[in-house]
């Protein structure tokens, strides 16, 4: 993989901030005060490991960092194979610059990039051509057809706001979807999506000043949080309102109906599905026989439908 060091700055739009081992210390601290492209997602409710309560408390310096999983930690390692794939692949079109520099957009410094890759003209240095985004997948949810920019629209968020931020006008994601397959999509920059994230991003920065908390919402991550602002238990009483007690009573009783409802329709489909592997329902599937662990006998397993790609568009509308 062909390393170029020293980057121009990027069509006068932005400036380099410094390069930061991601999850460090340094990467943090730089971030606090800004929003970068993963972030936007959680500010705009659509981000499957950050919620916009989490992070808003995570940038009042409340709460721990977020924890690197075993699926982050992969895709981090994964990041180098799969772009000399893509460099491979596009040999002669450009030269990759993948310091993982950070850099902020010079009339909004709290709008940051930090791009896996960054794609400059072979010929001429001073000349950026647009973006790279690795990223890995288990499955294809929520991914399109190859070549488009149907991708999960968190990630579009990201791409447009890397883009927005620099000053460019293409993305490309190389995929690797399975372990195994390969995939490209690029996603090209839009202004009125642009200007919802800016405005998204303005409005929580403007939260944040003002110290004003997000709701609670039902995403994991703010249940998370929440925890970690009472670690202690202290041995007292507290008289709880109507208002939070009759919905969360209500909640606990429709989960043990639906817990009791889903046990019994899973043994009914499992007793129709006999020994086939897959049931269909009006063209669909919507469950799987899967081997059970060690010696137990198969069960059933429910599959959801395929998510459809979303535009920022769609998902406000």
């Amino acid at each position: 993989m062909r390393i170029i060091g020293g980057l121009l700055d990027i069509h006068m739009r932005a400036q380099i901030m410094a390069r930061y081992e991601v999850g460090s210390e340094e990467w943090h601290h730089a971030r606090m005060d800004r929003l970068g492209g993963s972030e936007i997602a959680a500010v705009l409710g659509l981000s499957p490991w950050e919620s916009r309560f989490s992070l808003w408390h995570r940038k009042q310096g409340i709460g721990a960092p977020t924890v690197e999983t075993d699926e982050m930690r992969w895709g981090r390692l994964l990041e180098a194979p799969i772009l000399a794939e893509f460099e491979r692949r596009h040999a002669g079109e450009f030269d990759l610059n993948a310091d993982g520099i950070t850099l902020a957009n010079r009339e909004r410094p709290w709008q940051i990039a930090t791009p896996d890759g960054i794609l400059i003209h072979p010929e001429d240095a001073g000349i950026t051509l647009g973006i790279v985004e690795v990223k890995t997948a288990r499955t294809a949810d929520g991914w399109g057809l190859e070549g488009t920019d149907e991708v999960p629209v968190y990630y579009r968020t990201q791409a447009l706001w890397y883009l927005d931020a620099l000053g460019l006008s293409v993305a490309h994601f190389a995929v690797l979807i399975a372990g195994s397959e390969y995939r490209e999509y690029i996603v090209r920059a839009d202004a009125d999506e642009a200007a919802i994230l800016r405005d998204a991003g303005a409005e929580f920065r403007a939260d944040l000043e003002a110290g004003r908390r997000p709701n609670i919402d039902a995403h994991s991550s703010t249940y998370q949080v929440i925890r970690e602002l009472h670690e202690a238990i202290d041995d007292i009483t507290v008289d709880v309102p109507h208002d939070i007690a009759e919905p969360y009573l209500a909640a606990v009783a429709a989960l043990r109906e639906a817990k009791t409802a889903a046990a019994q329709t899973t043994a009914i489909v499992a007793d129709f599905m006999g020994d086939a592997r897959r049931a269909y329902w009006d063209g669909e599937q919507i469950a799987m026989r899967v081997p059970g662990r060690g010696t137990a006998p198969p069960f059933v397993r429910y599959t959801p439908p395929p998510k459809a790609p979303k535009t920022l568009k769609e998902t406000s509308a």
